[in-house]
C-alpha cells in the first residue's frame, strides 16, 4: 500500500457521507424518492448519523462553553445522543402503526426519513452557530443566551418535522390503503415526538450550564422544561 493510501480512502469516504447530506439539501424531493425506490438505503443512514453526530456535537460545544470546557465536552456528547434517543424512543410506534395501516415501507426507510429531518436540524443549527458564538462572546446575560437557544432550538426543530412530514407523505404515497388513518396518525406521532424530545432534553440536562454553578454530568430531575422556560423569561423581563 502507498503510504497515506489509507488516510485518504478514509477522507475520502468522510467526504461522501458529507455529499450525501449535501445532496439531501439540495434535493430533497430527490433524496426522499430515493428513500421509496430503496436505493443505498444502509449508506443513507451511516452517512447522516455521521454527519449530523458531528453537527450536533459542534453546536453542543458552542452553548456548553456558556458555563465551562468539561461543559462544553459533555454538550458535545449529550446533542446528538439527545435526537437520536428521541429518534429510536419515538419509531417503533411509528413504524407499527404505518404498517398495520397499509404502509409497505421497511423499517429501515422510516428510520432514514426520520433521520434526514434530524440531519436537516443539525445542519440548521451549524448555520445558526456563529449567531450563536457571537452572543456567546458578546453577552454575561445567560438566560438571555439559554432562551435565545431555546427559540433556534424550536425554530429549527418546527423546519425539521415539517420536512419530516412532507417525507413521511410522499414515502407513503403508493400505499394508497389506510393513508388517510396513516397521516392522522404521522400528526399524532409528530406531537408526541416533540414532547418526548423535550422530556428527554430535560432528563439529560444540564447542557447548557449556569456560570454561576458547578459543573454536573445530570442534575436532580425536577420541575419541567416549560416553566424553566417561563422562569428564565422572567428573569430576562426583570420580573424575578
Amino acid at each position: 500500500m502507498v503510504p497515506g493510501e489509507g488516510k485518504m480512502q478514509h477522507s475520502f469516504k468522510v467526504g461522501n457521507y458529507f455529499g450525501v447530506l449535501i445532496g439531501l439539501l439540495r434535493d430533497r424531493k430527490t433524496f426522499l424518492e430515493e428513500i421509496r425506490q430503496g436505493t443505498k438505503i444502509h449508506h443513507k443512514i451511516i452517512a447522516l448519523l455521521v454527519c449530523s453526530s458531528i453537527f450536533f456535537a459542534i453546536y453542543g460545544a458552542i452553548i456548553g462553553l456558556s458555563h465551562s470546557p468539561i461543559q462544553a465536552l459533555s454538550a458535545a456528547i449529550k446533542l446528538p445522543i439527545l435526537y437520536l434517543l428521541t429518534i429510536l424512543i419515538c419509531l417503533p410506534t411509528l413504524y407499527i402503526f404505518n404498517i398495520f395501516f397499509g404502509s409497505g415501507r421497511s423499517l429501515a426507510a422510516h428510520f432514514l426519513v426520520v433521520l434526514t429531518a434530524a440531519s436537516v436540524i443539525s445542519a440548521l443549527l451549524i448555520a445558526f452557530a456563529p449567531v450563536t458564538l457571537f452572543f456567546l462572546i458578546t453577552t454575561n446575560n445567560y438566560q438571555f443566551f439559554k432562551l435565545l437557544n431555546v427559540a433556534i432550538f424550536i425554530f429549527t426543530g418546527v423546519i425539521g418535522v415539517h420536512f419530516l412530514y412532507q417525507g413521511m407523505q410522499l414515502i407513503s404515497d403508493p400505499d394508497k390503503e389506510g393513508q388517510t388513518t396513516r397521516t392522522r396518525l404521522l400528526q399524532f406521532w409528530l406531537v408526541l415526538y416533540g414532547f418526548v424530545g423535550s422530556q428527554l432534553g430535560w432528563t439529560l440536562r444540564p447542557i447548557f450550564g449556569s456560570p454561576n454553578t458547578k459543573f454536573e454530568l445530570f442534575r436532580q430531575l425536577q420541575g419541567n422544561i416549560y416553566l424553566d422556560i417561563v422562569k428564565a423569561i422572567s428573569e430576562v423581563l426583570g420580573f424575578h
